[in-house]
Parts: C-alpha cells; sequence; structure tokens
C-alpha cells in the first residue's frame, strides 16, 4: 500500500512539473484553437488549448489546500472548470482564455469544497459562498483567531465588509469552528435515546414511488438515446467511470486504455459536453431534468 501511494505521488510531482513547464499559447493561435473546437469539434485543438492551461489549474487547487481536501481532487474539479471555459468560450470577444477559464476553475473548486468540506451544509448562495471563502481570512485580519463565537463589535465588522446579515456570519462562524456530531451520540448523559431519533421519516408514499419510478424509466431512455452519440471510447469511458456500481480511477481505465489518466478526463469530459447538447435536444434544459448535475 505504500509503494502504491509513493507510486501515485511521484505521478503526481511528474504531472505537475510537466504541466508547469507547458508554453503557454499566443493569443492569435489560441483564439484559432477555440474556434476549431467550437465550431468543427476540433479534439486535437481541445487537448492543445486545455493542456496549455493546466497549469491555472493547478496554481487555483493550491490556494485551496488548506481545507485538508485531496490535492489531486482539487486539480480534477478545477479541470472540470477548465473544460467548461473551453465549451463556452467566445474568442471574438477578444478576451483571453486564461482570463476567462480563472473564473471557471475557481467556481468549480469552490462547489468542490463546498459539497466535502464538512457533513454540514454551508449554504450555496453567493454570498454564503462568499462569506464561508473569507471569513477566516477577515478574522485574521481583525485578530479575531479564536475558535470561540465572534463578539459583536467583529461580526458587524465582517458583516459590513461582506455585504451579508449580521446572523449570517453568527451562524457560518459556529459552523466552521464547531465540531460535526455523530448521530448515534447519546442525547443526554443517561444514555437515553440518540440524535438519530430525532431525525423525521421522510419516507416517500406509495403514489410519489409510483411517480418517480416512471420518472426515472423516462429519464433512463433519454439518457439511453443521447449516449447514441458518443464514439465507443467515449461510450467505454461514460460507461466505465459514470455508471458503474464500482466507477474506475483515471489512472487505472488509463492504464488499461494505453493512454495517460489526463487524457482520458479529457475525454470525458467531452463526451459529458456532448451529452449536454444531446440532452438539449430531447429535452431542453438537462440540469432541470435532473439528467445531468448542474454546472
Amino acid at each position: 500500500m505504500a509503494r502504491m501511494q509513493e507510486a501515485a505521488s511521484d505521478a503526481d510531482r511528474r504531472f505537475v512539473r510537466s504541466a508547469m513547464k507547458t508554453a503557454l499559447l499566443e493569443p492569435a493561435h489560441e483564439a484559432d484553437l477555440a474556434r476549431r473546437w467550437r465550431d468543427e469539434e476540433d479534439e486535437a485543438a481541445l487537448h492543445e488549448l486545455t493542456t496549455a492551461y493546466m497549469r491555472l489549474v493547478i496554481a487555483m487547487a493550491a490556494k485551496f489546500r488548506h481545507y485538508g481536501l485531496p490535492m489531486a481532487d482539487l486539480v480534477s474539479e478545477g479541470n472540470v472548470g477548465l473544460m467548461q471555459a473551453a465549451a463556452r468560450f467566445e474568442p471574438e470577444r477578444e478576451v483571453r482564455f486564461s482570463t476567462y477559464a480563472s473564473w471557471w476553475i475557481r467556481s468549480a473548486i469552490q462547489d468542490y469544497v463546498l459539497r466535502n468540506w464538512s457533513i454540514v451544509r454551508t449554504g450555496t448562495t453567493s454570498a454564503q459562498k462568499s462569506l464561508f471563502f473569507n471569513l477566516r481570512r477577515l478574522r485574521a485580519r481583525i485578530s479575531d483567531t479564536g475558535d470561540g463565537l465572534m463578539s459583536r463589535e467583529n461580526r458587524e465588522w465582517v458583516a459590513t465588509h461582506l455585504g451579508v446579515p449580521e446572523r449570517d456570519v453568527e451562524v457560518m462562524a459556529s459552523r466552521l469552528s464547531g465540531a460535526d456530531r455523530s448521530l448515534n451520540a447519546p442525547l443526554s448523559v443517561d444514555g437515553d435515546g440518540e440524535w438519530q431519533d430525532l431525525i423525521a421519516d421522510e419516507s416517500a408514499i406509495p403514489e410519489q414511488i409510483v411517480m418517480e419510478g416512471r420518472d426515472t424509466e423516462r429519464r433512463r431512455e433519454w439518457v439511453r438515446e443521447a449516449m447514441k452519440v458518443l464514439r465507443p471510447r467515449e461510450l467505454e469511458i461514460i460507461t466505465r467511470r459514470r455508471l458503474a456500481d464500482e466507477p474506475m480511477t483515471l489512472e487505472a481505465l488509463g492504464q488499461e486504455l494505453g493512454v495517460s489518466k489526463e487524457r482520458v478526463r479529457q475525454i470525458e469530459m467531452q463526451a459529458m459536453m456532448k451529452l449536454r447538447r444531446a440532452l438539449e435536444k430531447l429535452v431542453g434544459d438537462p440540469e432541470e431534468s435532473g439528467l445531468l448535475p448542474e454546472t
């Protein structure tokens, strides 16, 4: 196990060194690559465009390491943002791709941190995201570095600085300083009952189960139809990465297919973009229909 972890760590370091050495693109060539991907779905152009700016993903991911999440996962999520940027970039607006992509990369990583940092939901509005990612920095600025409750004066200062209600600052500070509680913890020192006993039963009623079953089958039919647009390798990767009971890792699938794990990741994202376009033709917005995760 230790040897496997060491080998994986070495592979990650080689990937980082390779990404940081990749030459940046000239503006004219960058715009040409973006047009070729948008207008012709030229996968070679997409690969060159995104590879040149993987350093942005790595640099952005490094800024979020203090949240305790694996660097490899942060880079993976940042790469999702990079691919989303490539899908939406419009070179005619005369904005460099790196500038445009930075926003998408940061957003993807922030969403991942919010989903995984704690089992306690911290909220997903733009104001709550800003509060989550800036509260510690602002507390440090006013020398409020304790783990306890903030003083009213400090709460007011942070709330004014970020333009959020003081109550939101109080709640967020409490969540960030408090530990997650086990649902099996006793309610009292006498040991009578557990915290999970207070959770309401949200089981669906029979009518709801039938309706959800029909909706699920309809969604499956839409997905099966949309997947017909995929090439054989794309279909294989999507099936084994997204649909299998035990999804394969990028590295394992790359070794089996004879390509790098980064190439597997890029093919996966290309396939997801194709599915999105196919589903849009079938059902409109695939996020609202629950067919794809929101981006």
